[in-house]
């Protein structure tokens, strides 16, 4: 079974602008099924489709499931099946050894940045960048699915 384990973080932007790299990749994603227990996602990031799903989140962990499918079906599932998606462009940026995913949202919650670490268990320790802000991992205000 594959498990993911996520811590996820406001950021400062002020801090951010200093270290944002000069290029991301956009992502477009919408969801098929959106419950408590579970969530099936369709995503295109850059010229790659994925479809995922996901259990019911516990602490900061939960299953997953990620596929990918082709570009031009992830559209088609997009176009017809989500008419919410949510559009953020994605850095990413290793620091002290960990791979962190910079989202920058330009619909919904334009100018929105929340930053994600993935874990190998929920008690690994690891430091935080200085523009890593305010922990909101247990906010659900902040997971994607419930963005729309």
């Amino acid at each position: 079974m594959a498990i993911e384990i996520e811590r996820k973080f406001l950021v400062d932007k002020e801090q951010w602008r200093a270290v944002q790299p000069a290029q991301g990749v956009r992502i477009m994603q919408g969801y098929l099924l959106n419950s408590i227990e579970k969530t099936v996602r369709v995503r295109t990031k850059g010229n790659q489709g994925f479809i995922t799903i996901k259990g019911k989140t516990e602490h900061i962990s939960r299953v997953e499931y990620e596929y990918e499918i082709p570009v031009h079906e992830a559209e088609e599932l997009l176009n017809t099946f989500c008419p919410k998606k949510i559009d953020k462009i994605r850095y990413e940026l290793v620091f002290e050894g960990f791979l962190w995913e910079v989202d920058v949202f330009t619909r919904p919650n334009k100018g929105l940045i929340l930053a994600e670490i993935e874990l190998s268990d929920e008690h690994q320790i690891f430091k935080l960048p200085k523009w890593v802000g305010k922990e909101v991992s247990d906010q659900a205000k902040y997971f994607n699915a419930n963005m729309l």
